[in-house]
């Protein structure tokens, strides 16, 4: 077969080469592409490839249908909504997720934010290289506060085990009621969880029941002084709500790794402009741990396609 990996993967050379040798052993070939988002350059690159890895970069359905040969898809993420899939479901091509790669990663990305939102880190950081004093920006502690995980997947879960270990109590919501939830995680409806928590992290998947799921008026319920984290996807929030409800006093803070579209942004961003918020080029799931896991979850889905399976099948 013909192995396209479509964009880096985020491990070293000697990493990437160890790991396609069986492969290579075995008579498959690899091709290796820079990351582009250009649509013709894609379809030169997947004609004649039997299977393709790529990580977040979009991969539309139009390239795919311009991949006769194409019979797997790799994708080296926990999110799939940035792949057409409908379309390689039309065709018969099989699909596989990187789901679990992250957990420790993206978790641990959501307790730094609040953290850093709750001491202010950033802009004390400005004063003190300026000389100048914390006045105006003592801030607060996470013990005693409640946060809402919205999504209690694996990472949703491991965020509110982070959380209450810093002393928070945790209010959790998810389309279904998670029976092996711990005993400190009470589930509600998302309403009561926006009107009750103090921090809300969101870690629920984009689909069609959560594009737009933080509007307006959902960020009405919140508390005037709650802190908004989505380590998601970005379009689960309504940015333009967000930004004003930022700029309106509405809630307090929000911690934004994810937006509508992937970095780089337009620097007229509604909320790269926002006051009170901390924005990061959607780093959560980069780690060098994440990597070499995702890349040894990639290329075990790749071993097993090959041998007529399809692990964790999306």
């Amino acid at each position: 077969m013909k192995i396209a990996i479509m964009e880096p993967l985020g491990i070293s050379a000697a990493e990437l080469a160890e790991r396609k040798k069986e492969f290579e052993a075995a008579g498959h070939r690899f091709v290796d592409f820079a990351r582009t988002t250009d649509v013709n350059v894609l379809k030169e690159e997947v004609k004649g490839i039997d299977a393709m890895i790529l990580a977040n970069m979009p991969m539309p359905a139009e390239v795919i249908e311009a991949a006769p040969s194409l019979k797997y898809i790799d994708i080296a993420f926990t999110g799939v909504d940035h792949v057409g899939l409908a379309a390689a479901m039309a065709r018969g091509v099989k699909a596989s997720n990187a789901s679990g790669y992250s957990n420790e990663a993206v978790a641990e990305l959501a307790l730094g934010m609040a953290l850093s939102l709750a001491r202010n880190i950033r802009a004390v950081e400005d004063r003190c290289r300026a000389g100048e004093t914390k006045d105006g920006l003592v801030g607060f502690e996470l013990k005693g506060k409640t946060v809402g995980i919205v999504g209690l997947g694996k990472i949703g879960t491991r965020s509110a085990e982070l959380f209450h270990a810093m002393g928070c109590g945790i209010l959790a919501h998810s389309r279904s009621v998670h029976d092996d939830a711990p005993s400190y995680v009470v589930q509600c409806d998302l309403d009561t969880l926006l009107k009750d928590s103090d921090i809300v992290v969101l870690h629920c998947p984009l689909n069609d029941s959560t594009k737009g799921l933080i509007n307006k008026e959902k960020l009405a319920l919140m508390k005037n002084t709650a802190m908004l984290i989505n380590v998601a996807r970005g379009s689960v929030v309504v940015s333009e709500d967000l930004a004003n409800a930022l700029q309106g006093g509405v809630i307090a803070c929000a911690g934004i790794d994810v937006f509508d579209a992937e970095p780089p942004l337009d620097i007229n961003d509604p909320l790269l402009n926002a006051p009170n918020t901390l924005v990061t080029p959607h780093v959560a799931f980069a780690t060098k741990e994440s990597m070499s896991l995702r890349a040894e979850i990639v290329f075990g889905n790749l071993r097993g396609f090959l041998n007529g399976e399809v692990p964790n099948e999306v």
